[in-house]
């Protein structure tokens, strides 16, 4: 039996009929950009992250990118962001201008280090870009008290943590404003690219609107300079289907996660994630850390057993920002990481016969 990293057929096999009327229901409105569905979704994702508005966007990227535009950061700002992350964090930043700054992460959490902040944060500093990885949540208590006393804003890159909660709360409320992705692959996934910004802020949340649109309320009535960024209706109808089985599905994957947690602790080899007291995980991806990542991917994928590696080049190292500033070796906590981890089948619909064969090859002698 092969065992697949990820099932995309499987949620909409599980959701077809729900799924294919929100697509008839859609097609029969003849009205597919910011309407009924669109508004609804606003609504109900803003109910489920304990905030006051959301926001929807084109993708994830871009809710960063928003959100950084409405706050007035730009050219010669710089943003606090995790050396060890996806590059969209980095990308958002500096598509308006401002520069990244890196901070190495706790290397048993894999999120951004809050002891390691203040060192990091100059006059230029505008604010904090906090990125719930792999669906754990960062300590936001940590990271909002540093921005307090230092008068910065704090943004979530929530594209991973649908649903995680944070001591007892929601991630999208934990900051000044949290962008998200429903990229197909993650917990909340649309068929296509999507995403979201929810905050607090009435006067932020009326400003992304502006700008995703724009720059505009009323149609050829441009207020500021905005850019063209949706959710369109279709999308919006089929994340209103998957919402409503959000929390069943992140269960789901808790207790897969569970079962890793409890099993693959055997292997000696294998440096398994932490969860703090306080984190309340959705398991987006399960990562462990290996010393020969090779061998081992090798040895799965021999067995059947899909894994990837999230992520094999830290941002610094990329050509989009290799910097003589940042060489190679000016992150060791995050190049350590990086050259070690490998991502094991986690979903919602993985099956317990494919979860057993891929923890019976973890626990091989490898």
């Amino acid at each position: 039996m092969k065992v697949p990293f990820l099932d995309f057929q499987a949620p909409y096999l599980e959701l077809k009929a729900e799924l294919d009327d929100a697509y008839a229901r859609v097609m029969a409105s003849g009205w597919y950009i910011l309407g009924e569905e669109v508004a609804a979704f606003e609504a109900e994702f803003a109910a489920y992250c304990q905030t006051k508005y959301c926001i929807g966007v084109g993708n994830g990227l871009e809710a960063l990118h928003l959100i950084l535009r409405a706050m007035e950061i730009g050219a010669g700002d710089e943003v606090i962001v995790p050396a060890n992350t996806y590059i969209a964090s980095w990308l958002a930043v500096s598509q308006v201008g401002a520069t990244p700054v890196a901070v190495e992460p706790d290397e048993h959490t894999y999120n951004i280090d809050p002891s390691l902040i203040e060192a990091a944060i100059t006059a230029r500093t505008k604010a904090i870009m906090a990125v719930h990885l792999y669906g754990q949540p960062a300590d936001m208590d940590a990271i909002n008290e540093i921005a307090k006393r230092h008068n910065l804003q704090v943004i979530e890159d929530a594209a991973q943590s649908h649903g995680a909660r944070y001591k007892q709360r929601r991630t999208g409320g934990l900051g000044d404003a949290a962008g998200f992705s429903f990229y197909p692959s993650k917990n909340l996934g649309a068929i296509g690219d999507a995403g979201a910004v929810t905050t607090n802020n009435a006067e932020l949340a009326e400003r992304i609107r502006l700008l995703r649109n724009y720059g505009s309320r009323v149609k050829y009535e441009n207020e500021i300079p905005g850019y063209n960024s949706r959710l369109d209706e279709l999308q919006a109808a089929f994340l209103r289907v998957k919402l409503a089985k959000l929390d069943e599905w992140n269960a789901r994957r808790v207790s897969v996660a569970d079962r890793y947690l409890a099993t693959l602790g055997k292997n000696p080899h294998l440096t398994l994630p932490v969860v703090p007291d306080w984190a309340d995980p959705v398991w987006h991806l399960f990562v462990v850390r290996h010393p020969n990542r090779y061998n081992l991917e090798q040895h799965l994928r021999q067995n059947g057993v899909a894994t990837l590696i999230h992520y094999p080049t830290p941002p610094h190292l990329s050509a989009a920002y290799c910097q003589p500033e940042m060489p190679k070796g000016s992150l060791p906590i995050t190049e350590r990481i990086s050259n070690q981890i490998i991502s094991l089948p986690m979903g919602a619909h993985l099956r317990d016969l494919q979860l057993d064969i891929a923890i019976a090859t973890l626990l091989e002698d490898i």
